[in-house]
């Protein structure tokens, strides 16, 4: 396992924030529950996933070059 990615693309960095912004939240006067930090970390999953495929099919658009 010696291959990198970018720390946003990892599940554990956001589950960490995730686990601080509910506290920070509570702080505030807001209620986080477990499920709704659940839901959240699947939201944000996915809109990167939504967002690193537009990226991917923009560039294919955009090159100027062809696959080979």
């Amino acid at each position: 396992m010696f291959e990198t990615k970018s720390a946003l693309t990892s599940r554990a960095v956001w589950g960490g924030v995730l686990a601080m912004a509910a506290p920070l939240a509570g702080w505030l006067g807001y209620t986080v529950s477990s499920a709704d930090q659940a839901e959240i970390a699947a939201l944000v999953s996915a809109a990167i996933s939504v967002i690193g495929g537009a990226l991917a099919i923009w560039g294919r658009i955009k090159a100027t070059k062809r696959i080979g």
